[in-house]
Formats: C-alpha cells, sequence, structure tokens
C-alpha cells in the first residue's frame, strides 16, 4: 500500500465527527516546502490539512508541542486534530492559502508589517521558563553557519578553500556568534518570514512552520522578517521599521534599553549569521535534495551579505575576501546572471 493510501485510510479513521459527511473525504495534494512534509487539503468542512511528515526526517513531537506552547502564550497556530506518531501523519486545522508575500507591496508594506511585528511581540512574550526549547547556543549558530564554505563555496562554486580563507571564515563566524549571544533571549520561531505567516479569513495573523523553535537572541526573527529571503525592501525603511520593533519590545519589558547603534548592530550581526547559514542550506536543497527552486534567492541572499558586511570596520578583511575570492565565482552562476537584485 502506498504512503498516499496510508495517508487516506488514516485520515478516514482519524476525522473528528463534525467533520464527517456522507462520503469519504478526497485528498488534494498542496505545494510543499523546503523540508521533507507532504501536504493534502481534506475535502471536508470546513477543509483541514492533512500532513505526511516521515518521521526519520520530521520532528513531529516537536511540532506538536511547540504548538501548544505558542497557542497558550496567544500565538495563532493551527489546530492539531489527530496525529500518528509512528506513521509520520498529522491532521491540522487549514489556515487557507493567503500567504504574506503576495499581499506585500510598496503600498501595503506598512499595515502589513505592523500584523506581523504585532505577532512577534507576542511570541516573544510567551515565557521561557518551562518551554523545554533548546538552546540556540554557539556550537548550533557555528555549525549553521559551516554549511556555507562546505555546501555553497567548495560544493556549488567549486571554491578550493585554503587554510588562509578558513582561518578568517572562522574568525569571522567567532565575531558572529559573539553577538548573538550578547543578546536579551526571547523564543525564536528561526523562519519568522512571509512564507511561514498567513493572513486568515478572520484577520488574525496565523504562524506555521515552527517546529525547530529555540531559545535565542532577540533580533533573529526580526531580521528573517524585515531581510526576508524572498522580497526585498531600502535599507532605511528596514533600520527605521527595526528601532520601531525595538522600542515596542522595550515597552513590554522583554529587552532593556540599549543605544541603537547596538540594536543596529545586533541586528545587522544576526542577518549575517542567517544569510550565510542560508547561503549553505539553498546550495544543499539543489544539490542534495534535488530541489532547485531555491537558487533563484541566492543572489538577494548574497546582496544581503554584502550589504550588512559594508558598515563594520571589523568585518572589512571578509568583505574583500568575499568580494576577491567567492563573487567572482558567484558571477559565472547561471542563476545570479538571471536572478541579479538591481542595486
Amino acid at each position: 500500500m502506498s504512503d498516499h493510501q496510508n495517508l487516506q485510510q488514516w485520515v478516514e479513521r482519524s476525522l473528528p465527527r463534525q467533520f464527517l459527511t456522507s462520503t469519504a473525504p478526497q485528498l488534494y495534494p498542496l505545494s510543499g516546502d523546503a523540508g521533507f512534509r507532504r501536504y493534502f487539503r481534506v475535502n471536508c468542512t470546513p477543509s483541514l490539512l492533512a500532513v505526511s511528515a516521515p518521521p526519520e526526517h520530521e520532528n513531529n513531537e516537536a511540532f506538536v508541542r511547540i504548538a501548544a506552547l505558542l497557542k497558550r502564550g496567544g500565538v495563532r497556530t493551527p489546530r492539531i486534530y489527530a496525529v500518528d506518531y509512528p506513521q509520520g501523519f498529522l491532521l491540522l486545522e487549514d489556515f487557507g492559502d493567503q500567504l504574506l508575500l503576495p499581499l506585500l507591496s510598496p503600498e501595503t508594506a506598512d499595515r502589513f508589517y505592523r500584523k506581523a511585528e504585532d505577532t512577534l511581540l507576542v511570541l516573544q512574550g510567551v515565557p521561557l521558563a518551562d518551554s523545554g526549547l533548546a538552546v540556540y547556543d554557539r556550537q548550533r549558530l557555528l555549525d549553521e553557519m559551516r554549511l556555507f564554505p562546505e555546501w555553497f563555496l567548495k560544493q556549488l562554486l567549486g571554491l578550493d578553500i585554503t587554510t588562509e580563507d578558513s582561518r578568517l571564515i572562522e574568525q569571522t563566524f567567532e565575531q558572529l556568534v559573539t553577538s548573538a549571544l550578547s543578546q536579551p533571549e526571547v523564543i525564536v520561531h528561526r523562519d519568522f518570514h512571509s512564507r511561514n505567516l498567513m493572513l486568515l479569513a478572520d484577520g488574525d495573523m496565523g504562524v506555521i512552520d515552527f517546529q525547530d523553535a529555540v531559545r535565542g537572541p532577540l533580533t533573529y526573527d526580526l531580521v528573517s522578517l524585515l531581510r526576508d529571503c524572498y522580497i526585498r525592501w531600502p535599507a532605511e525603511y528596514v533600520s527605521r521599521r527595526a528601532l520601531n520593533y525595538y522600542r515596542r519590545v522595550v515597552a513590554t519589558g522583554v529587552a532593556d534599553t540599549v543605544p541603537d547603534s547596538q540594536f543596529l548592530r545586533w541586528f545587522d550581526l544576526m542577518g549575517l549569521q542567517r544569510h550565510i547559514k542560508v547561503l549553505g542550506i539553498f546550495a544543499r536543497l539543489w544539490l542534495r535534495d534535488g530541489k532547485p527552486g531555491y537558487l533563484a534567492d541566492l543572489p538577494l541572499v548574497l546582496h544581503y551579505t554584502l550589504e550588512q558586511l559594508t558598515p563594520y570596520p571589523e568585518l572589512h578583511d571578509f568583505k574583500s575576501w568575499f568580494e576577491r575570492r567567492v563573487m567572482p565565482l558567484v558571477q559565472i552562476q547561471h542563476w545570479y546572471q538571471k536572478n541579479r537584485p538591481c542595486r
């Protein structure tokens, strides 16, 4: 019996009474994400989502536990109606199809980013005590960034990394980790961006793909939102929104006041850590997992990386190295020539 047939039969057995109809439920496939999960819309009223998330690849226990944690804190996460851990099947509330990303334009950005920031304020206000979340510690931050030399530089670009290259890369990584660990600690979604936020029918902002949440730096989710890998805004607009959000965070008591320059340094260097990691992840998604769609997003991530290096003299050696050793190899790639962002 196929996985789809197993899921179909499990849904028929697990469908709550209020969703039952006179005919057997049908499952209609939806587009997936960067992971191994597959999604199907169940044609009951109202519709539900059936998810096949192989337990050897996806942490479904964490998904269920963190969904409950965030929901208790006031974050709108999908209600879970049924779960089968051994098979990796879940039956969830259907949030619909309206991602934040296609709603964003210069005319709508202020309104929708305010809603997203309201949601982030709630998320960051969820108490850390007894959360059971792993800590975004030094080793985890470093391990993420080390995907960059392995998958982006060596595997994708074919760069022959010298001992001198490795030394500079590791020195830079240590600077970024030190900045990250100096920040106030909050719950971190780790992928809080326009493809994981949904505008619901009742006007609320729904949050998905939260199963990798950890305890970590204050600015991580904010920079994920405002320096989104899938949409670009003027640097001045991003900085203004970041500082306005920080003042709101301080007002809630989640963080103490620091100079604006200190907060923006946290924000920028956190963005560097994330985007260096993402370069490695997007390369791996293509080379290991056969998912080429993320190659088109690499030019914007590279733009962010160079942009965030520029203001900080202590990172200029890495910036010069990046421009001298990495960018010539980037500029001959088909995915860069086709999708290169305008200055």
